[in-house]
């Protein structure tokens, strides 16, 4: 038998393994966590074929792409507007915020998770703003009003 690379892959060449050593397939079935019925259909696949490529999974549809007009250009455009200019009263965008004007915008429906999911497939990494701090102005008292003596 070939390398398996993937977990579902090896657990099926497995138990088709431990039949081939007359293994009882009800055991065998305890002992790579499956039913009965599975591990004998795995050793009909491999059979029929005799290549543990068989029993890879078939490719799958997946669920459908949401918010198709939403693309990773898309976000960059408007992260690159400010916020205030669009008409909110915040200084830097959100994932919330972003995702609810992008919702009213293109009017489709994007959670804030696949806005996240979308930014990290464009290569945009999300990190909080960082506080600049520096030096007091030295004319600082003089415009706060304070006195110095001295």
């Amino acid at each position: 038998m070939g390398a398996a690379r993937e977990a579902r892959v090896y657990k099926r060449l497995q138990a088709v393994l431990l039949v081939a050593r007359d293994m009882p397939v009800e055991e065998v079935a305890r002992i790579v966590a499956a039913k009965p019925w599975a591990v004998y259909n795995w050793v009909r696949k491999y059979l029929r074929t005799r290549d543990p490529d068989s029993l890879r999974d078939a490719p799958r549809s997946g669920h459908p792409k949401v918010a198709e007009a939403i693309t990773g250009e898309v976000i960059l455009q408007e992260m690159s507007q400010d916020p205030m200019e669009v008409g909110y009263n915040a200084t830097g965008w959100t994932v919330g915020l972003l995702a609810a004007h992008l919702r009213r915008k293109y009017g489709e429906d994007l959670s804030d998770q696949t806005l996240r999911r979308r930014m990290h497939e464009t290569g945009l990494r999300w990190k909080r703003p960082r506080y600049v701090y520096s030096t007091k102005d030295p004319n600082r008292g003089q415009k706060k009003g304070v006195l110095y003596a001295g």
